[in-house]
């Protein structure tokens, strides 16, 4: 921050610069372009490959902002079933949705887990002349088959928002292999001008910039990346062996290859069990405050996309309705995960019981 105010420059500076070039590297891609947020770095990749009057396959199972991008870059969200799996698309239920007036796949990397259908969907992207995109907002470091997420498709959004396994503060960033698509996507970031310093409008972009001081805490974040990571995987394996065998509640079990950031630890409880008092005796009882879920109600159910239509979407009520998300943090100590364990194995099996 020193160096980013010394230089007197606050925006799309040396620093941002730097960031971009170390996370895109990072993640297997030979261009990221810093925006504001998550959100917008979607907005602005659907924008470049035109989705105006056209449809998008989105996961019924995923946060607002995968549909909103959709429709704020002008075309209409379908929404595909998941895996319960993986709470990731269903290669199924997206084969039913590509028809001519689709652009683009959208695959969200839920919890930070990359699902292994994802080199099933590229291929049928392919078949179908249909683009495959990223939404990976929860998959800083994440991968499959020794893969990143980010460079499966041709293009990718991550978010920096201060939940996220690393922040910026605010912010987001696209990642591409795609030159001409980073170049569209610095014209959308800074209000569709043909030049920082000046230049014609030649795009409707917005002010979707990442300031120098948001990219100094980025870079700082990216550089103890793989400390968090470790911290977190560390907890996923105490988990998965901690809830082995449990009453009432099991660990979403991830396939071989996986290469998960455990953004989110996903278990499912037992069918008839009230999440809601799950969790409340759980904070009352035994002073565990469950991190939140990813997503309590699916797409469809939200009123401001009431008037898309859709077919049955059984898995992502399901996964919705059921599943639970264990406290992970990148600093989070043994003692705490046995503390979770024990009221989680506790509590399920109460109320498995009554």
């Amino acid at each position: 921050m020193d160096e980013v105010l010394v230089s007197g420059a606050l925006t799309l500076g040396s620093v941002t610069e730097r960031f971009e070039r170390a996370f895109a590297a990072r993640h297997g891609c030979e261009h990221g372009v810093a925006v504001s947020s998550g959100t917008a770095g979607l907005e602005i990749i659907l924008r470049t490959i035109g989705v105006e009057g056209r449809s998008v396959v989105v996961p019924a199972n995923t946060f607002f902002a995968t549909a909103a991008a959709v429709l704020h870059a002008g075309g209409t969200p379908r929404f595909a079933d998941v895996d319960a799996s993986t709470f990731a698309l269903s290669p199924d239920s997206v084969a039913e949705l590509l028809d001519t007036t689709c652009a683009a796949v959208l695959l969200v990397h839920i919890g930070g887990v990359v699902s292994p259908a994802v080199e099933k969907l590229d291929r049928l992207c392919e078949q179908h002349g249909v683009v495959l995109l990223e939404d990976a907002a929860h998959a800083h470091g994440a991968g499959f088959d020794g893969r990143p997420a980010g460079s499966f498709g041709r293009a990718a959004g991550f978010s920096f928002y201060p939940t996220k396994v690393m922040t910026s503060g605010e912010g987001g960033m696209i990642v591409t292999n795609d030159a001409d698509l980073a170049a569209e996507a610095r014209l959308y970031r800074d209000q569709g001008k043909a030049g920082f310093l000046g230049g014609d409008h030649v795009r409707l972009g917005s002010a979707w910039r990442m300031s120098e001081l948001h990219a100094a805490v980025g870079e700082v974040q990216l550089a103890r990346l793989e400390e968090f990571l470790a911290v977190r995987r560390h907890a996923g394996r105490r988990y998965d062996e901690g809830l082995g065998g449990a009453t009432g509640i099991t660990s979403v079990q991830l396939a071989p290859g996986t290469e998960p950031n455990h953004y989110k630890y996903l278990a499912m409880l037992a069918p008839g069990i009230d999440r809601a008092e799950f969790k409340r005796r759980l904070r009352e009882d035994h002073g565990v405050g469950m991190s939140g879920e990813v997503y309590a109600a699916p797409l469809h159910r939200q009123p401001v996309f009431g008037a898309i239509s859709h077919g049955p979407l059984p898995v992502s009520e399901e996964v919705c309705a059921r599943h639970v998300c264990l406290p992970v943090h990148s600093d989070i100590a043994d003692e705490e995960i046995d503390q979770v364990v024990a009221g989680v194995r506790q509590v399920a099996a109460e109320l498995v019981t009554e």
